[in-house]
């Protein structure tokens, strides 16, 4: 009898994405294993079809740690892996009598896993800024040379490729003697669920290119670019290509999207507004067939992008080089950045100017989503 694996996926669509090569490689490590993913509902979908993964176990937003060991415990698991470093995530697994369980080593949790990873020589922490901090960087607030100089120094530092998040899920399955090389992360669609796409909002007939508008950004506005620069952006990318743009989100999104529609209802064929409209699958499958995603730094971004769709990026407050899409240094993709000094601050609102974001031009954003089509 081949092993029983239970995984612990992360929380966030974005964060489940970049744990995908650390499944593959866990999947080689493992090629006969039934490999189980325990993931809270909403994210259940984006595991069909995916080499790594037998089973998907989903959780209902508030149900109880009690419940979900209730129902782990039924898989007579032999091992687990824990990817969040939450306590509640290994206490899970505990209460389901697993008895290899591996996760990172964290505060309040350590207790409840058999192996407690230590985090990488090479790991990066995500520190959020001070207001106080970034109004100094910035110069909002006066400062002498001194502190200046002192601040410069606790910037973040350049960093390496192996800095990405992906390593951190990789670090674990190594300690399963799996390959910790990075892999491109991939997600699938089926040729079906295109043409059943196709068929429900008959794209076959569309003959100019479809490009793709992700406006949101789950995690707060410091990570939006502003709904004007995406409304010049895409009316100008509009006219010089004759595209097609398809407007993505969720039901958050529905308002910002709705003024992007009524701001390009001209030609009426230049725009569809499928915010708050689409399944997760059938997210998935549109972004397959866009030929470019314009996005802020988004869970739909990292989507696009392990479905092998180029993106293009402005990152205000947080970091490409930490959490960007896809395999890190991958050139078919677009990420950008202005010289702000207080980005990345990691922070959901900006709490002075936003100077981050509006320092990215919509011509270098058009110019980006230009090349690609080009």
């Amino acid at each position: 009898m081949g092993r029983r694996v239970l995984v612990r996926s992360t929380n966030w669509l974005g964060d489940a994405v970049m744990t995908t090569p650390a499944l593959l490689r866990l999947r080689e490590k493992f090629p006969d294993a039934h490999i189980a993913l325990l993931a809270p509902e909403k994210l259940a979908d984006l595991w069909a079809n995916h080499p790594a993964v037998n089973e998907t176990i989903p959780f209902a937003p508030g149900e109880s740690v009690f419940s979900v060991g209730k129902t782990l415990r039924a898989g007579k698991y032999d091992l687990a892996l824990v990817f969040p470093n939450s306590p509640r995530s290994a206490l899970e697994v505990w209460l389901a009598g697993i008895p290899q369980r591996i996760g990172h080593a964290r505060p309040w949790r350590n207790f409840f896993l058999t192996q407690a990873i230590a985090s990488r020589l090479d790991s990066v922490t995500m520190r959020k800024l001070s207001v106080a901090e970034i109004r100094r960087r910035t110069g909002v607030t006066p400062v002498s040379n001194q502190i200046k100089n002192n601040l410069e120094t606790g910037r973040m530092p350049v960093l390496q490729t192996n800095a990405h998040q992906i390593h951190e899920y990789l670090h674990l399955v190594a300690a399963l003697g799996a390959n910790p090389e990075p892999l491109t992360p991939r997600l699938f669609v089926t040729p079906g669920e295109i043409e059943a796409m196709n068929k429900k909002f008959d794209l076959s007939k569309i003959e100019r290119p479809l490009l793709g508008l992700n406006p949101g950004a789950e995690y707060g506005p410091a990570k939006r670019w502003p709904m004007e620069k995406f409304i010049a952006a895409a009316s100008e990318i509009q006219k010089r290509t004759n595209c097609t743009w398809l407007v993505f989100g969720g039901q958050a999104d529905v308002d910002i999207a709705n003024r992007i529609e009524s701001a390009m209802a001209s030609p009426p064929s230049a725009i569809w507004n499928l915010a708050g409209k689409t399944s997760l699958r059938e997210l998935m499958t549109l972004l397959k067939i866009c030929r470019v995603l314009l996005t802020n730094d988004s869970g739909p971004m990292h989507v696009a992008a392990a479905l092998g769709t180029p993106v293009v990026v402005p990152f205000g407050s947080t970091s490409p080089e930490l959490t960007g899409p896809g395999l890190p240094g991958d050139p078919q993709h677009r990420l950008l950045k202005s010289d702000a000094p207080c980005s990345p601050c990691f922070l959901r609102k900006c709490p002075i100017d936003f100077r981050c974001l509006n320092g990215i031009s919509t011509e270098r954003v058009v110019e980006a989503v230009l090349q690609i089509i080009r």
